[in-house]
């Protein structure tokens, strides 16, 4: 009983004071909301990123002239390294008993058009048609590449799904002729939808045969990267030993000499990719945190000013027997609701504008996961608690007499 009525009055108490509690429970909204936006939209993106590098396939592997994570020194050392060409593809096969499937791709970017409709710099990919099946990209319709297509260096294309909503909507594109820079290609298949990351929709592409791609995108050398899978996961280390082998042979690499191409797998990409973003995450993560902190500073000095003013309501209750863990219980109680309210709201708020917002017109990948809610609850309740227990123990410890005294 006494509880029910210690919680009644604290209540009570904040109820007289709309306003006031109004203002303060803003401030913990906006906080609150932020942490369930930016953990939520941080949480999206460390899935998706996973997804996307898991997409390539578990026993694939990559060898490239220059690789990733260097200095920009490092890289323009390793611009002048010799050149990977797709002549390398039979001779990595006939030296890797453990390579499953050895493949090529190239990269360009241009136009699509189709009708009225355009979507600017696609991202092209040329590949041999063996990657599409290394990889854990799905079809939506259609088929893929075939050996047919690149041999005879066809003009087809398998487009990702955010160029098939941009450029057919609910039209069947299947066999339909698209504008590609000042070519025409014909549609044959779209990719399940994959999402986004780091602000770069991942369907926005179009896979053409590697050989059309060299025929009407040519660069000096035509230089791609090898994209080989091994018969099993258990066998890739040995897959990539052999292909590292066969590769400084067909380069004439002595035996001493270090190798002029990196190898390297989905999982080492993603380990830098989070080693990268690592600090990234941690700032986003803290900012929201600073303005939930200064909501708590906010509520402890509302409740100060609460004590000041109630300093006779305190003495009243304590001459007619409140106790002392009464009293703190009521202003701690005061505070707490203030923070979970805002607590409550915000994780509604953050969940809403992710939802309409980052997802909605950003084209963000939103998340709303346990950690996000239990993050925003828990550090709202905290807040609530830790800058509530000052005020609240003032109040305790108040002198009656003194208290009924005070003007």
């Amino acid at each position: 009983m006494v509880l029910i009525s210690l919680i009644s009055e604290s209540l009570a108490a904040l109820w007289a004071n709309r306003l006031r509690s109004f203002l303060i429970i803003i401030g913990m909204v906006m906080g609150v909301a932020s942490v369930i936006a930016i953990v939520s939209t941080v949480e999206g993106m460390q899935s998706n990123i996973e997804q996307v590098f898991e997409s390539m396939g578990p026993r694939s592997f990559m060898v490239s002239r220059i690789g990733f994570g260097i200095s920009y020194a490092e890289y323009l050392e390793r611009l002048r390294r010799k050149k990977l060409t797709r002549s390398l593809i039979p001779i990595i096969a006939e030296a890797c008993p453990d390579c499953e499937e050895v493949g090529a791709e190239g990269y360009a970017r241009d136009h699509f058009k189709y009708g009225s409709r355009r979507v600017r710099w696609v991202s092209i990919e040329g590949q041999t048609p063996n990657i599409f099946a290394t990889t854990s990209r799905e079809l939506a319709m259609g088929r893929t590449l075939s050996w047919e297509d690149d041999r005879r260096r066809r003009n087809v294309a398998v487009i990702g799904n955010r160029v098939y909503e941009k450029l057919f909507i609910d039209e069947d594109p299947i066999g339909k002729r698209v504008k590609v820079g000042s070519h025409e290609f014909t549609v044959i298949g779209v990719v399940e939808k994959m999402g986004g990351m780091f602000g770069e929709d991942m369907d926005e592409f179009a896979i053409i045969p590697l050989s059309t791609k060299e025929k009407l995108y040519p660069r000096p050398g035509n230089p791609v990267n090898l994209v080989i899978s091994a018969v099993s996961l258990e066998r890739r280390e040995r897959a990539m030993e052999q292909v590292r082998v066969a590769v400084r042979s067909a380069r004439g690499i002595p035996y001493e000499g270090a190798d002029d191409f990196t190898i390297f797998t989905p999982e080492a990409i993603l380990s830098f990719v989070n080693d990268f973003t690592r600090a990234f995450r941690v700032i986003m993560v803290s900012l929201p945190l600073v303005s939930i902190i200064v909501g708590g500073i906010v509520i402890m000095n509302i409740m100060m000013i609460s004590v000041t003013e109630r300093t006779r309501e305190i003495g009243i209750r304590k001459s007619i027997g409140a106790r002392k863990r009464h009293i703190l219980f009521q202003f701690l109680y005061e505070s707490v609701f203030l923070s979970l309210a805002g607590g409550f709201i915000g994780i509604w708020l953050g969940i809403w504008a992710g939802q309409s917002i980052l997802v909605s017109w950003l084209d963000i990948h939103f998340a709303p996961t346990t950690l996000a809610i239990t993050l925003g609850f828990g550090i709202s309740s905290a807040v609530g608690l830790f800058f509530g227990i000052y005020p609240a123990l003032k109040a305790a410890r108040l002198d009656p007499i003194q208290a009924l005294s005070f003007e």
